[in-house]
């Protein structure tokens, strides 16, 4: 397949992936990525909207709006170490007919600047998008930068679209729609080189709607962002062992597509797994769980999840980590295998 200049495979050294703890590439040795989607789609959709506005605390680097404040300096604002600000100036610029898109890690803007967000943008559903990097267990700096429970805190938000994109792909259809749409958004954002997956499969993304990616018999992984990767990966591991799994990528965590989930899980002689970068508690395995139950449908062989666990996770090397807390391919694979 014929790579563009911001794609490249992720580099292998020493025969194996490494590396560092606080930003890591989540593509394993020799797969395809692209650099900084989000940037680019950015600075590509800025050419005919200039309603378009960035901003930062301090971490445009490592949002990759700065690839975005390199083409547009005049519509970029640097905001410094103040979450609160941040999100206090974009209403601000909402109100006043701009679309900003407001950018950190997604700990502060969780935890830090929650109930701005709350009052200034949810309250009144201003169309501020907020694009937030490090979601769920993406770093390896431990429990200041791991937001581990962004889905959770922002899914008890009223007017507050959630969406979990799972690979460069996406994250390029993903920022059109996004800044097309009228009204708040939390975007949890993958940075850096950003694995190439979905294309090989024609995927499209649409707003609010959850898609099969493959199909199975055996068992059916419910799954979004990065975990939607790790879900294919599994699948192929698994058909060596004749086990038939189906992937259901749901990137719009909220609203929920709950016609497509219901009539997926419906389907006979199948184990649901739902598998998230987030802790069990409040994402996106208990919106699904909540789903089925409200609705009477029992799967045939169960109900499970993948995801991190309900305490402050240790710092480390994000491979190790993700094997130690179950989100691995290797890992999420072993738990099926024991499931069925």
């Amino acid at each position: 397949m014929r790579r563009s200049k911001y794609e490249k495979p992720a580099p292998r050294q020493g025969g194996g992936l490494k590396t560092s703890a606080m930003i890591a590439s989540l593509a394993g040795p020799d797969q395809r990525t692209r650099a900084a989607p989000f940037g680019h789609a950015l600075v590509e959709l800025a050419k005919s909207r200039p309603d378009l506005v960035g901003l930062s605390a301090d971490l445009a680097k490592y949002t990759d709006l700065h690839i975005f404040a390199q083409a547009h300096p005049d519509r970029f604002y640097q905001m410094g170490m103040a979450e609160q600000l941040l999100m206090s100036a974009a209403a601000g610029l909402a109100r006043e007919g701009f679309t900003p898109i407001a950018t950190t890690y997604a700990v502060f803007a969780a935890r830090r600047a929650y109930d701005f967000i709350c009052l200034a943008i949810a309250e009144e559903s201003l169309n501020v998008k907020i694009a937030c990097a490090l979601p769920g267990l993406t770093t390896g700096y431990g429990p200041s930068h791991q937001a581990t429970e962004d889905v959770a805190i922002f899914r008890g938000m009223p007017n507050m679209t959630i969406i979990d994109p799972c690979d460069a792909h996406e994250i390029e259809q993903v920022v059109p729609a996004m800044v097309a749409y009228q009204g708040p958004v939390y975007l949890r954002l993958l940075r850096g080189n950003v694995p190439l997956v979905l294309d090989e499969y024609g995927y499209t993304f649409e707003w609010g709607k959850a898609k099969t990616i493959r199909d199975g018999r055996d068992v059916l992984i419910i799954s979004s962002g990065l975990m939607t990767m790790r879900a294919l990966e599994v699948a192929q591991a698994l058909g060596d062992d004749r086990i038939d799994v189906a992937v259901l990528h749901v990137p719009t965590i909220k609203p929920l597509d709950e016609a497509t989930i219901l009539a997926e899980a419906r389907k006979d002689g199948r184990l649901v797994v739902v598998a998230e970068n987030h802790t069990v508690i409040g994402g996106l395995g208990e919106a699904v769980a909540g789903l089925l139950m409200r609705n009477g449908v029992m799967p045939d062989r169960g109900f499970r999840q993948v995801g991190l666990p309900d305490e402050f996770l240790d710092a480390g090397a994000l491979p190790t980590l993700h094997d130690r807390y179950g989100i691995s391919t290797e890992a999420m694979a072993r738990s099926i295998r024991e499931w069925l």
